[in-house]
């Protein structure tokens, strides 16, 4: 797990989880953005599942969630559900990286959780493409 942001009593900002990110702050904000308006997600800043996955910012359509986004020092982590047949149906077109998440994803009914970590903007470009497939 990478350094996120794990102090419950201090709820931070956009602008802190941004920071935080460091280098990877322009992916983060343009991810949610890219969420919020192609996809019409409602964002919050949530502590979802405890201290060790930290602050986030919860993607919902209705009710249902989409994703969580967690700030990390120098990076963030997604974490998505598809279904199995989601998961096939972009597999070839995903980089190595993306891949090795699918293959160890943790099941669930059919289908798993993945934790996708984005470093670098090959990472972000696959992460699109999976969280496109989850909202379709």
């Amino acid at each position: 797990m990478y350094e996120r942001m794990l102090n419950k009593q201090e709820k931070p900002t956009m602008t802190m989880m941004t920071t935080y990110c460091g280098c990877n702050a322009g992916r983060f904000t343009r991810l949610n953005s890219w969420m919020s308006e192609n996809y019409k997600t409602v964002q919050q800043v949530t502590f979802p599942y405890g201290n060790r996955y930290g602050w986030g910012i919860a993607h919902r359509i209705g009710k249902k969630l989409i994703c969580n986004v967690f700030a990390e020092n120098n990076g963030f982590t997604v974490m998505v559900r598809l279904s199995d047949k989601q998961f096939e149906s972009i597999y070839e077109e995903l980089k190595p990286y993306a891949q090795e998440y699918i293959d160890h994803k943790y099941p669930c009914g059919d289908g798993g959780w993945i934790h996708y970590r984005v470093t670098c903007e090959a990472h972000y470009d696959d992460i699109q493409r999976i969280l496109a497939v989850k909202c379709s």
